[in-house]
């Protein structure tokens, strides 16, 4: 688990079926095991090297993800390790699961702030998406300032902290990036869609889901 607060930018780089990641100094010690996100995507450390380490990574972290590419070239990435169960929740629970890609369709610098506008490659995913939500794209923790009425194109306000410390200065239209929608909707959405109620019968039942029934399981 993670927060989607970077830690440090370093490089990927192509190694045989796996990648091997630069420039995780301002974190270490690793050891092998540890979780890291990289452009949001969770690896295992599964060998040290002086300033990162390689990973194993599977087919669908390839297809679903921005890393196969970046590490072709090499290119900028963001790192942040495993949250402790000890440290602060900065930013949002992130899982480091990808849920799907996003394409930058706008960028344009403000007084205070960077406009950034992002559309989903696949609108399904538009759903977990809501005015002041969160979500993380390339592993950075966001806030949404804005959206269409199905989610599936959304606007950002990035803080100049966030632009300087991230690869977010890396960014122009047409760059594709990695999203994971809000955790906590996708799980809420997977309860209130088909969770199972027990019957005074003891038999189960998977009742409507309307105002009545949300008034009764304490919803206002």
């Amino acid at each position: 688990m993670f927060t989607g607060l970077v830690q440090a930018v370093g490089r990927v780089q192509r190694r045989a079926k796996g990648v091997l990641v630069e420039g995780c100094s301002a974190f270490a010690p690793l050891t092998e095991g540890d979780s890291v996100a990289v452009d949001g995507v969770c690896l295992t450390v599964a060998e040290l090297i002086a300033d990162g380490f390689r990973a194993d990574v599977s087919e669908e972290t390839l297809s679903r993800t921005t890393l196969g590419p970046k590490a072709d070239r090499g290119g900028v990435v963001n790192l942040e390790p495993a949250l402790r169960f000890s440290d602060r929740l900065g930013g949002h629970l992130v899982s480091g699961h990808v849920d799907g890609s996003g394409e930058v369709v706008a960028l344009e610098a403000r007084s205070k702030s960077w406009h950034l506008e992002v559309i989903w490659q696949d609108p399904v995913f538009g759903r977990y998406v809501c005015e002041k939500a969160s979500i993380a794209l390339d592993g950075i923790s966001l806030t949404v300032a804005g959206c269409v009425e199905d989610g599936s194109r959304f606007w950002l306000a990035v803080i100049p902290h966030t632009w300087t410390s991230t690869s977010l200065q890396q960014l122009k239209v047409g760059t594709v990036v990695n999203l994971e929608a809000d955790l906590v909707a996708k799980y809420t959405e997977r309860l209130l869609a088909g969770a199972p109620q027990f019957l005074s019968s003891g038999k189960r039942a998977t009742p409507e889901l309307s105002k009545e029934w949300l008034a009764s399981q304490g919803w206002s």
